[in-house]
């Protein structure tokens, strides 16, 4: 049981949680430690609480709070670390998607730059004035494969992996692991960074590649994909990136980075042709899907190949990817088109009108 593993954690905060991969994060600790689980979430607009209500129950119902708070407040955040007074620290607040980065890079500048640094600044206080739980104090931070930059066709990203980003959101995502990392090294805050590649799954916000896909193929519409559609990302399943963190704040070591990938290559043409081909199963009479797929002008700085080697955390925490890419992604397929009423309450008044598909 993680409630053995999570023995010496009392209070966690969870940034960003109630955004996709925290929803999950929150879930399963609710459902699988006695931790009290705080959310700091200014509530934007990919921010949803569906997973996590469902997820409390009668025994966990007061384990969890949920603080709107913007970190760019450096203030508020303040206040609010010092009353939880954490043992962990799991920071997945992020702006995150690239095609707004490009159209309002200064958003992704405050909260993933400005934002993180306040986070840095408000638990360092916190740590240098605790005394009860100073040894078993860390901040988590949760990033992306994409502040590496493009692969060539072989070799993969790992650990040491020279940084060069080529979007605004990547590169302020990079900004904030050289944040973490000066926060370690200058002042000492006991630090560990994972660096994920493109998660996907039940509840992640429809303006990304798969749940956009998913949802315009179900309703007879034409899918569109940048340039010739051979940009390659390595998939993970949302549940296998969980579990991943999970072991990495218990058991990382300070001071570390560890990569997560769910040897998942695929180019996006080649997804987009997987769901239409489980869309076929389900709809038959609107077969074949991929008559909807059509290619459209390249996004600027458009990363050709990304790939992760997780070969070290696999041999120094024991993780590894539990099921297939094509069982978790036909899974995901038939979650959202039996909870379409899910997609259509978070979407709102936001568009699924976009030049292109690339994440």
């Amino acid at each position: 049981m993680y409630s053995e593993i999570f023995k010496n954690f009392n209070r966690v905060i969870v940034t960003g949680g109630s955004g996709f991969i925290g929803s999950h994060l929150i879930s399963k600790l609710l459902k699988m430690t006695d931790c009290e689980i705080y959310n700091i979430d200014k509530m934007g607009y990919a921010s949803d609480e569906t997973l996590i209500q469902k997820s409390i129950c009668s025994e966990s119902k007061n384990r969890y709070k949920l603080i709107n708070i913007d970190l760019v407040n450096a203030e508020d955040l303040k206040i609010a670390i010092n009353d939880v007074k954490p043992d962990l620290v799991m920071h997945l607040a992020a702006e995150s998607h690239v095609d707004r980065s490009i159209e309002g890079p200064k958003a992704f500048i405050e909260s993933n730059i400005i934002g993180t640094f306040n986070l840095l600044q408000s638990c360092l206080s916190h740590y240098k004035s605790s005394s009860d739980n100073k040894n078993n104090f860390r901040f988590h931070h949760i990033s992306t494969d994409e502040v590496f930059g493009s692969l060539g066709k072989e070799g993969s990203f790992n650990e040491g992996t020279s940084y060069d980003p080529r979007s605004p959101y990547s590169a302020s995502k990079a900004a904030s692991d050289h944040l973490v990392r000066a926060w370690n090294e200058t002042y000492k805050l006991p630090t560990v960074i994972t660096n994920c590649s493109n998660n996907f799954g039940p509840y992640q916000f429809p303006e990304k590649l798969i749940p956009v896909a998913i949802l315009k193929l179900m309703k007879g519409e034409k899918v569109p994909i940048y340039g010739d559609g051979e940009n390659i990302r390595d998939w993970l399943f949302v549940e296998d990136h969980v579990n991943a963190l999970l072991q990495v704040a218990e058991n990382g070591r300070i001071s570390e980075t560890y990569c997560i990938g769910g040897h998942g290559e695929m180019t996006n043409k080649k997804i987009i042709n997987e769901i239409c081909k489980i869309m076929d199963k389900i709809y038959i009479d609107n077969a074949p899907h991929s008559k909807l797929i059509y290619f459209v002008e390249d996004r600027p700085g458009h990363d050709r190949r990304y790939a992760i080697d997780p070969y070290k955390i696999k041999e120094e925490l024991g993780w590894k990817v539990e099921n297939p890419f094509s069982k978790n992604l036909e899974y995901t397929v038939k979650w959202y088109l039996e909870n379409i009423d899910w997609s259509e309450k978070v979407l709102k008044d936001q568009s699924l009108i976009r030049r292109g598909l690339n994440k």
